[in-house]
């Protein structure tokens, strides 16, 4: 059954209510489109009753301000009464493309920046809405997730402060480290995995794959993404293997030990397409490197699967290696900025998680079960089927 014939089976918390901050209003665009689509279409007995007011339609995004003054301070303002709504937030701690003015001076807005517009949202509209839900793909401080000597452990922090002020549900994606929820264990947290949407791309743009155990592979680009990989591994039936990183421990570059060499464990990957999954693509040197190391060992094709694509140094590199033939194809999501140049790139595939997202607030508006949404083996296996159908 598709999902926009599904039939109501609760009434929703309350009217819904959308706030894509700037940083994420393209994104909040389409998935308001798809709210509105399936709200129109769904049939139920009762839609009529007031339990149902507002329940459908011509857009649910409300407008959220966040001016600045010349100083650099801001405030947070929101352009209609959200009384008694069921609000989601979404915002975009990564993209770097918003600017402000300071005492002249024109400003990047940093994840610090971003965090701050989120609180000051939060705030406008506190004890009026029945329920606030934040949507933050990528994890605030996320990878600063644990504490090693005297340091901060400023993703813990991050979480509580938002359940002090009333958040009740953190919807995030691809958790640098899931365990960082332990610190709001009363309140609702979910790091989804977009391991179908990888799928249904990848398999989209190419058409010559054998998806068994002989041509295909699962490779981690280290120890720390190891859960991810066998997940995907056995979601798809295929073998993994895991480099890990051999550093020189008496140096530091650059704040940190040099990798020496990527040591890899696995069985052959000579002849056999090749998946290099992990959470992100910050400057993508250990990822170029594990797929110059693939090469090396006669992978037929190597594709690079991240979540979140930041590309912090550049794209220079990366098309060094494609034009060399070192990778096939980048697969990231657009949860984060994306810039045009990436989406123009002949090698990259932009992977849309709007409809995703639209299908969590809808089941949490209405108070439903996300398991199924979170365990998409079904949905993977109909598309494994299709696609070998096709062959």
């Amino acid at each position: 059954m598709l999902y926009e014939e599904k039939i109501i089976e609760t009434i929703p918390v309350g009217p819904l209510g959308l706030i894509p901050l700037r940083s994420c209003w393209e994104l909040g665009k389409k998935v308001d489109q798809y709210l509105v689509s399936w709200r129109k279409e769904r049939e139920s007995e009762h839609k009529s009753t007031i339990a149902f007011a507002g329940y459908q339609r011509d857009s649910y995004i409300i407008e959220a301000k966040t001016p600045r003054f010349g100083s650099g301070e801001g405030k947070g303002a929101l352009t209609e009464s959200v009384r008694g709504d069921d609000l989601y937030i979404m915002v975009d701690v990564c993209n770097y493309s918003l600017t402000y003015s300071l005492c002249g001076t024109e400003n990047r807005m940093s994840p610090d920046d971003h965090f701050q517009d989120l609180k000051r949202v939060i705030a406008a509209a506190a004890g009026k809405a029945r329920r606030i839900n934040v949507i933050m793909p990528f994890l605030y401080e996320s990878r600063q997730h644990k504490r090693s000597g005297r340091e901060s452990l400023d993703c813990a922090l991050a979480l509580e402060e938002l359940v002090r002020m009333g958040v009740e549900n953190i919807i995030t994606f691809d958790a640098h480290d899931p365990r960082v929820q332990n610190a709001i264990p009363l309140k609702g947290f979910e790091t989804v995995q977009p391991i179908y949407q990888f799928i249904k791309h990848l398999l989209k743009h190419e058409k010559e794959l054998s998806i068994d155990s002989n041509h295909m592979m699962v490779i981690s680009p280290d120890e720390g993404g190891m859960g991810r990989a066998v997940y995907f591994a056995n979601v798809l039936g295929l073998d993994m293997g895991m480099f890990y990183k051999r550093r020189d421990y008496t140096k530091i570059v650059n704040g940190r030990n040099p990798i020496v060499a990527h040591e890899f464990l696995g069985s052959d990957v000579a002849g056999k397409d090749v998946l290099i999954i992990d959470d992100m693509i910050s400057s993508g040197e250990s990822m170029l490197d594990v797929a110059k190391e693939l090469k090396d060992r006669k992978a037929r094709k190597v594709f690079i699967c991240a979540t979140f694509g930041l590309f912090t140094n550049g794209l220079a590199k990366f098309d060094e290696y494609y034009e060399a033939g070192l990778i096939d194809r980048i697969l990231t999501t657009n949860l984060v900025y994306q810039t045009e140049e990436l989406l123009s790139k002949p090698y990259y595939i932009n992977v849309d998680m709007s409809k995703y997202i639209a299908l969590i607030i809808d089941n949490l508006n209405h108070d439903a079960s996300l398991s199924e949404l979170l365990n998409p083996t079904k949905r993977i296996n109909r598309c494994l089927e299709k696609y070998r159908k096709q062959e």
